[in-house]
């Protein structure tokens, strides 16, 4: 079995400093000597033959259960000498690639048949872990997604908050408008907007650690009164809404349930209503969750191909506004989150232990690797329900932008809009500052 492992890996890596020491304690090289050297120890005979059978899984799971160790490297730095030698679809054979696709596709759909009670499990499976971890890596607000880095310089926190305005910006809130944020998170874009804006706001979430956070939030802001969180599906709420967001999300929603989820959306959203949906995608063809991703981070997940979700949108009546492509932006943000996890590694293995230490090491990598080696990105498609809803030129979005730029840093915005309201009849809590 070692030698047809030895054979297999000397017909991928052709570029590259790769060397691997396998478990009989025979040190091995393979590529050109190209790049930074990585060198990997193979502990036992069974994790070789795992890794001949399933490398995709086996390779991830050999080193959760330190049956492989770097001894020159890391998890990032392998990855990049696979993907330099396969190319954007990992893979280096295509007709072994059309054989793979072929039998992921046979079960895909099975793999992702998210029914509400399916769903909240998966979501307990990972939203549910201790607030702590978490804290250890994310940003001070806890954002969970992509962020917006609009210059390279930009530290996390800043480039989260650039993505809230760029997100914000796209909505066109105007006065007293209701907004529902679908998978809510921790509730920082929802505590967002209902601060920035004159609105009513209704974040919904499966997860019972993420409501409590985002609840105990909204009331030490004092915006208990503006916005609220619940504990539903998105499937469950009857409601009509100004304004719709969804950051995150739609990565657990599965290929099955595209078109419930934009019907659900047009039924939700008011004739002038506006939706953004911000979502990892694949610049590739439809294709399946790799194996480790499903089994151990998100089950039930799925990042789409566009051409996958733009049939449903039609059917479903919507009208696409706008779409943006982010192409590296995720891969930044993975690498602050990977890098303070590094550094916060100790405290994360008081918390849990050494495997599951070792499984996020190989989460946070992996997924840096696939948006700066592989095809994959992060979309945002806003639509509406009539064509006439928002101007015709894409001004207004910059404008609002740059007038939240100016209110964070203090100033007031380019532009509010006046509650003609006495300050007397406000509701309790609300502020009256929107930037337009």
């Amino acid at each position: 079995m070692t030698s047809f492992l030895l054979r297999l890996i000397r017909k991928i890596i052709r570029k590259g400093n790769l060397r691997l020491t396998t478990a009989n304690g025979v040190v091995h090289a393979f590529g050109d000597g190209s790049g930074a050297p990585v060198h990997l120890r193979i502990n036992s005979a069974r994790a070789e033959r795992s890794i001949v059978l399933n490398p995709s899984l086996a390779v991830p799971e050999a080193y959760m259960n330190g049956d492989l160790d770097f001894l020159e490297g890391d998890v990032l730095q392998l990855l990049q000498v696979v993907y330099v030698n396969t190319g954007p679809s990992g893979v280096f054979d295509q007709r072994l690639a059309r054989a793979a696709e072929s039998l992921r596709y046979a079960v895909r759909r099975v793999h992702q048949l998210n029914t509400t009670a399916r769903s909240r499990r998966n979501v307990q499976r990972h939203y549910d872990l201790s607030g702590e971890l978490y804290k250890l890596f994310l940003d001070k607000d806890m954002q969970y997604s992509c962020a917006y880095f609009e210059r390279p310089d930009m530290t996390l926190e800043e480039a989260q908050l650039a993505k809230k305005r760029h997100i914000a910006a796209k909505l066109q809130i105007k006065p007293r408008q209701t907004i529902l944020d679908i998978g809510c998170g921790w509730g920082g874009l929802a505590l967002y907007l209902a601060r920035n804006f004159d609105v009513d706001v209704l974040g919904v979430t499966l997860s019972t650690e993420q409501h409590a956070v985002a609840t105990e939030r909204a009331q030490a802001e004092g915006l208990e009164h503006r916005v609220h969180f619940e504990i539903k599906d998105y499937r469950h709420l009857s409601e009509r809404f100004d304004r719709i967001v969804s950051v995150g999300m739609f990565e657990h929603v599965g290929v099955n349930h595209y078109h419930t989820f934009f019907d659900k959306i047009a039924t939700l959203l008011k004739p002038d209503g506006v939706m953004l949906l911000h979502s990892i995608g694949r610049f590739g063809p439809p294709s399946a969750t790799a194996a480790f991703i499903r089994k151990y981070i998100f089950p039930g997940g799925y990042i789409p191909a566009i051409s996958e979700v733009m049939p449903a949108v039609e059917k479903a009546g919507l009208m696409t506004g706008d779409i943006e492509i982010l192409r590296l932006h995720y891969a930044e943000t993975l690498k602050n989150w990977r890098e303070r996890f590094m550094a916060n590694r100790d405290k994360a293995k008081a918390i849990y232990d050494e495997r599951f230490c070792r499984m996020w090491e190989f989460y946070l990598s992996g997924s840096e690797a696939a948006f700066r080696w592989q095809d994959m990105m992060n979309f945002q498609i806003q639509l509406t329900r009539r064509n006439d809803t928002l101007p015709m030129t894409r001004g207004y979005m910059e404008k609002c932008e740059k007038a939240l730029a100016l209110h964070e840093m203090g100033h007031q915005p380019v532009e509010t809009k006046v509650d003609p309201k006495p300050a007397a009849e406000a509701k309790p809590g609300r502020r009256r500052k929107v930037a337009d």
